[in-house]
């Protein structure tokens, strides 16, 4: 396993210039999990990959998403078997061999509504489910009672159900996750960059072969040679397709999916939830010291980089959780919220929850792959699939995929270090679950962390308005994350601003004072940024009390995104 590259102000230069001055096999656009893992799988085959991400790694659905790798239970009654065996496949591989630093077993209780049916149809289904992943990860299906529903979950409803299942899938704080996949393309040669915008593609007739590609920190445009260009953008797909000069072969649907986050005292369980909902199913999820309750599913045609929760969505949220709890959510419980869009294939149904959520790979014209659709937890396979494609405009001789075999960076060594913990916790003065937390952020890298606390005693403290997090985790990302702006790292390096009551008003300013000794900041960029940040909460908040997207919108919008004005 090659050391992890640093992503700092240093490496992102020398990729601006390599971009500028090398002939690529592959430029991946876009960079959420399924553009990260292109790169990676490109990288890992032997290829000249590079890419480019217009703001920052993760920051549209990536980071927004359930924070699941599951396979689907819902699938399963769509009859969409292909789909869940895939995921479930992927989940046995995350847990064991490419990322157990960061994903995670989290175990599921679903309350049976009725008392005689349901329970052998259920059960059906969930053992079919335990056995299409191939693997034992994670502990089979078990029968739960009434009494024993009430001993693991006492604070629902006894009325709410006639027992229940508990099942378990996997978790992982997409982010990261996505921002580890970048660092792992980048440690096997991928050049790799976020802030870095396509305003064209570059052609030769018909034929795609390369972009022009703008630096919106610093305005430098520059045009990038490539036998193939890969559009991972998402709900911007057709964005890319249209800037090709063709139609596409597919289209893109965008679904709103609303998350909410609230403190993990605030629902009585051991476990976390599914509940049947009328449209689909509501996870609560665990989540640290909380709960992430969600989601919706709404047909979305506003702002793609900044959807906006309403005030509807939220009581959506609160009013199906709130039909199995004791004590009921309010609005005062609420932490923190974020909104997403699930990049859906276009299909017949109008229904965006019966859109399928299998992936769709196209080659619209030479030199241009597409690939759209599917989940979080199958990036790896749709991957392969985009890499497979674009042979035909590659040398012959490309090697098949390789990633169901490559760790992400941080994996090797973490269980060593797990097995270490009490001996870790002596040797850097850290209380277990300080060493626990950066352990599952960082794998292995967490001895850099480490080591940097060592050297600067002061890096131990908490960060002041988010104490569960430490002044070194600032440093880090700044050195090491291409973390470039405030909103990145209390985004997206760290969750703060879904974590804590003030959505990270308060952590702003002292995390940003360390970002300006490691970046280089002056005070009027430092006072800019914390600006924009609070201007961003304050327009999310008032965006949640608004019932219309139309209006909801409007408000968040109202916020500039940073990277406009670090371009301007």
């Amino acid at each position: 396993m090659p050391n992890p590259t640093p992503l700092d102000h240093q490496q992102r230069d020398a990729a601006w210039r390599r971009i500028a001055e090398e002939d690529l096999d592959v430029l991946v656009v876009g960079g959420g999990v399924t553009g990260a893992g292109v790169a990676l799988d490109a990288a890992t085959r032997g290829l000249k990959v590079a890419l480019v991400e217009q703001r920052d790694f993760a920051s549209g659905t990536s980071s927004r998403s359930s924070k699941l790798f599951h396979g689907g239970v819902r699938y399963l009654e769509q009859l969409n078997f292909a789909l869940v065996r895939e995921a479930l496949q992927e989940r046995e591989l995350m847990l064991t061999r490419i990322a157990p630093h960061l994903v995670k077993p989290v175990s599921f209780l679903y309350p049976l509504s009725h008392p005689v049916w349901e329970r052998p149809y259920v059960t059906a289904g969930l053992t079919l489910y335990d056995t299409m992943g191939g693997g034992r990860s994670v502990p089979r299906t078990k029968q739960m009672t009434k009494g024993g529903v009430r001993r693991i979950a006492p604070g629902l409803k006894p009325s709410a159900h006639h027992g229940g299942l508990l099942y378990h899938d996997a978790q992982c704080d997409d982010a990261r996750h996505t921002l580890t996949v970048v660092r792992t393309a980048a440690s096997y040669g991928a050049t790799v960059l976020n802030s870095a915008k396509v305003t064209g593609l570059l052609h030769a007739g018909e034929r795609v072969v390369g972009a022009r590609v703008l630096d919106v920190e610093t305005g430098d445009e520059v045009e990038v040679n490539a036998s193939v260009v890969i559009n991972c953008t998402g709900v911007w797909t057709d964005d890319i397709q249209t800037m090709a000069g063709g139609r596409g072969r597919f289209h893109v649907r965008a679904s709103k999916g609303v998350h909410i986050v609230v403190a993990r005292d605030r629902v009585n369980s051991e476990t976390g939830l599914i509940l049947r909902t009328e449209k689909s199913v509501l996870f609560c999820i665990p989540w640290g010291t909380h709960w992430i309750i969600g989601t919706t599913d709404t047909d979305w045609n506003l702002s793609r980089a900044h959807p906006a929760a309403t005030s509807a969505d939220i009581d959506y949220i609160l009013e199906q959780i709130n039909g199995v709890l004791l004590t009921p959510l309010t609005r005062d419980d609420i932490q923190g919220v974020y909104a997403g869009l699930r990049p859906l294939l276009a299909g017949e149904s109008e229904e965006s929850s019966q859109l399928s959520r299998e992936h769709a790979v196209a080659r619209p014209q030479p030199g241009l792959i597409s690939i759209a659709g599917g989940k979080y937890t199958t990036y790896r396979v749709m991957a392969a699939d985009a890499v497979d494609a674009a042979r035909e405009d590659l040398s012959p001789g490309v090697p098949e995929s390789v990633t169901a075999h490559i760790p992400l960076v941080g994996a090797e060594g973490y269980q060593a270090l797990v097995n270490q913990l009490d001996t870790l916790s002596r040797r850097h003065d850290l209380p277990v679950w300080r060493v626990t937390h950066l352990l599952d952020r960082y794998g292995s890298m967490a001895v850099d962390v480490f080591a940097m606390i060592d050297e600067d005693r002061s890096l131990a403290e908490p960060l002041a308005g988010a104490e569960e997090y430490l002044r070194v985790e600032v440093v880090y990302a700044a050195r090491h994350e291409a973390t470039l702006h405030l909103n990145d790292l209390l985004t997206r390096r760290m969750r703060i601003s879904i974590e804590t009551p003030d959505r990270g008003v308060e952590a702003a300013e002292p995390a940003a004072r360390i970002l300006a000794a490691e970046l280089g900041w002056d005070e009027e960029r430092t006072t800019s940024e914390i600006d924009h940040y609070l201007r961003r909460v304050q327009a999310e908040i008032e965006s949640q009390q608004l019932t219309e997207d139309e209006r909801a919108d409007a408000e968040r919008t109202e916020a500039t995104d940073i990277r406009v004005l670090a371009k301007g």
